[in-house]
């Protein structure tokens, strides 16, 4: 941070005391921990289940290669289903603490969060210090700087709560990375201009620097290029010293001098050429590596998108934009998700809620003509700086561009934050200078500024666990179908299926196409034996969404067990058509081919799961045992051992592979397997009456007889076993060894 001399700068009206720039990055360092650490020990929540859990890219099988035409989750950019999302830097850090970790260990990825936001909210003091300073200094004078003002800008962007979701939630570093690099390449971009880089001239290589690094911000995540017009609007307003009132003035009056503007003679061209090439270039190699167009979102991503009236999206565009500035100034209203009817569309102007963006555009016009007309150069500097962090970056969230795939996001708003910060410590200066009451007032904004940290501190404990997360979504978002649906689901990974389905029909009340909440409902409904309103949803489902494979799947085991088989058969087939890598369907309809004693069909299904998912340990056990109870227990034999090669600690594999060696006659090898099963799974009583089985044919009748007793206690219910028993026993008896 600059050290400042003693000026006319905001600091005179700021009530708190200075702090030596190491003091003052201490402390700002302090406070973005405390907000957030308590996260650093949280799960892996919401979107972080596809971006890491099931994200290949992050795996040592995965070439780092495949990492830069991929998108955010692991799809290749050319893929009609892509995200779109290209971030491979973001994904590569990733792969770094997977690889790091040894695994997926969520604290490392919370921690690297944690540690950025710390690093950019300490940056901040340098960028919030160059923003209130006096701009390029003129012939014989200073660069004025104000080290208070940039503290307590500071302080509020490294406790703002609406960043809790970039911090707490891992998916979050993207902004965070991003952020990082828009700070490093404004900072960068000052070092280019004269009189912050001890010349009178431009620097060409800071300028290209600062192009740099704001395509590697873009490389983290979009929102990244935006600091190339941030660079321009500082270079222009606050360098440059742009006066719009003069230069209207100078154009109305047709002022003819040569100076009519003098501002283009500091190298203003070169570097604004610079940025628009350097821009224009990232943003064309960006456009070829996408491949195709943008990605396809739906009405319940973004309703107003949709809207066929202009008016009604131009008024909910507007409306989304009122409850960003909502989320920035009382960030207690705070959702993973605001999707799925959580925001109803304005639909007609004799809404109440057309205020909300009424009142966003007086305070917009207000802020903007104090910019561009004020007769105070340190209003029209500071005014400008904020409204540019404010808007520039978050304009490709803006559907003025392209249409995105979220209603409100909170983060978004990590990088216009702050501006948001800058115009409220602004404002915090000049109510001190004019009325005075610099006591009450700072009073105020610590308070507010202490109220935000024990709100961080809640809400990023909130973000430890999805449990915490789903639920707290109920108080702010009640409509949305998506936020019952997690909680539903939630529920339903936890085992309270009751609860899950209540929360499962809410989903489906509120939006009645929400083909996953009826594919889930149809599961548990499956589960418990309601077949036919199972039958009923997951139909429903599939004539929605009719390349939907998961429920097509879920429908054809509903109508097994219904005995429909034609039908079953038909909804396999038809998953796999949509889905052709599909291993759990083929062995479902393997096990469909079973029950209607198509034994080469069950086998070839699933063959084709073993060979698209080589684990499946259901599909390689029920070749075991129908190739087993067909008499072929050579290929059974061999197929078992295909199979335990695999997966050698599966103990149901290494069960059934034990009872085909004991048919064969193995006895000791087979002995070995059930020994080796029952260690795995000693409460199981089928694997202690097979091994007694397997010394009864042997001859070893006090083993067979210890293990017939051991099953029996296990399971006093299996008639089998106590046949068995009842006759080594007379046997035993026989020969009087009883």
């Amino acid at each position: 941070m600059h050290n400042m001399a003693p000026s006319e700068s905001l600091d005179q009206d700021i009530a708190l005391f200075s702090l030596s720039p190491f003091w003052a990055r201490s402390l700002v360092g302090v406070v973005s921990f405390v907000c957030f650490v308590n996260c650093y020990n949280g799960n892996f929540v919401f979107d972080d289940s596809e971006a890491i859990i099931n994200n290949k890219d992050l795996r040592a099988d995965t070439s780092i290669s495949d990492l830069w035409f991929h998108d955010f989750w692991g799809t290749k950019l050319s893929s009609n289903t892509s995200h779109k999302s290209y971030r491979p830097l973001t994904v590569l850090t990733f792969r770094i603490n997977y690889s790091l970790a040894g695994g997926l260990y969520p604290a490392g990825f919370h921690v690297v969060n944690i540690l950025l936001h710390c690093i950019v909210a300490v940056l901040m003091l340098d960028v919030f210090s160059l923003l209130f300073s006096s701009g390029v200094a003129d012939k014989g004078k200073k660069i004025l700087y104000a080290p208070k003002s940039a503290l307590l800008s500071a302080l509020l962007f490294a406790a703002h709560p609406v960043h809790t979701e970039c911090v707490s939630g891992v998916v979050g570093r993207a902004d965070l990375l991003c952020a990082l690099f828009v700070v490093l390449s404004f900072l960068g971009y000052c070092k280019a201009l004269p009189g912050f880089n001890k010349r009178e001239h431009t620097s060409a290589f800071w300028v290209i620097f600062s192009v740099f690094l704001g395509a590697v911000a873009m490389l983290c995540k979009e929102q990244g290029i935006t600091v190339l017009g941030l660079n321009a609007v500082f270079d222009v307003f606050v360098i440059c010293k742009l006066n719009m009132l003069e230069c209207i003035q100078k154009v109305l009056h047709r002022d003819k001098t040569p100076e009519k503007f003098p501002f283009l003679k500091k190298g203003l061209f070169t570097r604004i050429s610079l940025l628009a090439i350097g821009g224009m270039c990232a943003l064309y190699i960006r456009w070829r590596i996408m491949g195709t167009g943008p990605p396809a979102f739906t009405d319940v991503d973004n309703p107003a998108s949709f809207a066929d009236s202009f008016f009604v999206r131009v008024i909910n565009y507007n409306y989304y934009y009122s409850l960003n500035g909502w989320l920035l100034l009382c960030p207690w209203w705070l959702c993973f998700d605001w999707s799925m009817g959580c925001i109803p569309l304005i639909k007609s102007l004799s809404d109440f809620r057309i205020m909300a963006p009424a009142a966003l555009w007086f305070c917009l016009f207000g802020l903007m003509y104090q910019a561009l007309f004020s007769n105070n150069g340190q209003t029209r500097r500071i005014v400008t700086m904020g409204l540019g962090f404010l808007v520039i970056p978050f304009l490709p969230a803006s559907n003025l561009f392209f249409r995105v795939g979220f209603a409100v996001a909170e983060r978004v708003l990590y990088l216009p934050s702050v501006g948001y910060c800058m115009l409220l410590t602004y404002g915090y200066s000049r109510i001190c200078r004019q009325y005075n009451k610099k006591k009450l007032v700072t009073l105020t904004v610590l308070g507010l500024l202490a109220t935000n940290i024990m709100r961080c501190v809640q809400r990023s404990n909130q973000w430890k666990s999805e449990e915490l997360l789903f639920q707290s979504a109920l108080f702010v978002c009640p409509l949305n179908a998506k936020v019952h649906y997690n909680v539903g689901k939630n529920l339903a990974d936890r085992g309270h299926q009751t609860d899950a389905i209540k929360f499962y029909r809410e989903a489906v009340r509120l939006n009645p196409k929400y083909v996953h909440a009826m594919n889930n409902l149809g599961n548990i409904l499956k589960e418990k034996e309601e077949l036919h309103e199972a039958e009923q949803l997951l139909t429903r489902a599939v004539s929605i969404q009719p390349d939907f494979s998961a429920a097509w799947m879920n429908l054809g085991i509903v109508q097994n067990s219904l005995k429909q088989f034609e039908e079953a058969e038909k909804s396999y087939l038809t998953a796999i058509k949509y889905r052709k890598k599909y291993p759990d369907c083929y062995y479902n309809l393997g096990r469909l081919y079973a029950d209607l004693n198509r034994h080469m069909d069950a086998l070839n299904a699933w063959r084709n799961a073993t060979i698209l998912k080589p684990d499946h340990s259901l599909a390689w056990n029920n070749m075991i045992i129908l190739l087993d109870n067909t008499g072929n227990l050579a290929q059974a034999e061999a197929v078992g051992r295909e199979a335990l090669k695999l997966l050698p600690r599966d103990h149901s594999i290494t069960f059934s592979l034990a009872n085909v060696l004991g048919k064969a006659e193995k006895y000791k090898e087979s002995e070995g397997l059930f020994l080796k099963a029952i260690e795995a799974n000693p409460s199981s009583a089928s694997y202690h009456g097979n091994l007694a089985v397997l010394y009864h044919r042997w001859g070893h009748l006090d083993l067979a007889k210890k293990y017939y007793e051991i099953s029996m206690k296990l399971d006093p219910s299996a008639k089998g076993t106590r046949e068995n028993y009842n006759l080594l026993k007379r046997k035993l008896e026989q020969r009087g060894h009883m």
